[in-house]
């Protein structure tokens, strides 16, 4: 049986879906078979940053609903162990059969050793769908008031759900401004109430493996935050990869 990590941001704007494709990169890239599912209903950009603007992919509504088998899911051109399935379009996260997209999860979780859901970010209807049968979720946050004020109220809401598998990665770290506004990694961990699973370093090439519509990891296999992903990667996976910061 496979694992289920759902990536859910408190907020948008924290670059959950590219940290979200990263991994999923690097999980396949180790030899995992990943599935990466982005359940961003309406909003769908998980393709953008997995390289895949040019495929057509099947929604996970298409798969659920008995329309296509899972297999059929779009298998990446570079890393050929992960899949993808996008996001419908054209409803809302309330209109998704919550037993029948649970059935579909639990039948991914046994063809797949890693399913990756890309989260709604919010704390709303798609944020519990992603959630409810989450084996590990991961929250990103960045180091802003608000950023991590949303992680921490995400942080309650997960506890409320019986949720204890809950990490936190503090994505865009920039050594030099947390030094200029005197905060430091341990301040977001305290202030968000949850361990640690990640840093990513604020990197720019994030920006342009997603405007030259690469994964990062083939962008710029050697970059920052390439590096994070790979380190992230491996936690999951349970290996005892130390978390570089001061």
């Amino acid at each position: 049986m496979g694992k289920l990590v759902a990536v859910l941001s408190g907020k948008g704007g924290t670059g959950k879906t590219s940290l979200c494709a990263g991994i999923a990169s690097a999980l396949a890239q180790s030899g995992e078979r990943v599935l990466c599912i982005d359940c961003d209903i309406g909003l769908r950009n998980l393709d953008i940053s997995l390289g895949l603007t040019d495929y057509c992919a099947l929604t996970f509504a298409d798969v659920y609903s008995g329309s296509y088998p899972l297999n059929k899911a779009t298998q990446h051109p570079e890393f050929s162990n992960l899949f993808f399935l996008t996001a419908p379009a054209n409803c809302s996260a309330a209109d998704i059969d919550g037993e029948k997209f649970s059935a579909f999860l639990e039948e991914a979780k046994k063809q797949f050793q890693f399913v990756l859901l890309d989260a709604p970010a919010g704390i709303e209807a798609g944020f519990q769908l992603c959630a409810r049968q989450a084996d590990q979720i991961i929250l990103v946050t960045s180091a802003d008031p608000a950023s991590v004020r949303d992680a921490a109220r995400a942080g309650e809401l997960l506890e409320k759900m019986g949720k204890t598998q809950v990490r936190v990665i503090v994505n865009r770290v920039n050594e030099k401004l947390y030094r200029a506004v005197r905060v430091t990694i341990d301040d977001v961990m305290d202030r968000a109430g949850l361990p640690l699973i990640g840093i990513v370093e604020d990197d720019p090439d994030v920006t342009l493996s997603a405007a030259f519509e690469t994964p990062l990891l083939c962008y710029n296999k050697r970059s920052a935050a390439a590096k994070a992903c790979k380190r992230i990667a491996k936690r999951i996976q349970g290996f005892p990869e130390p978390i570089p910061y001061k």
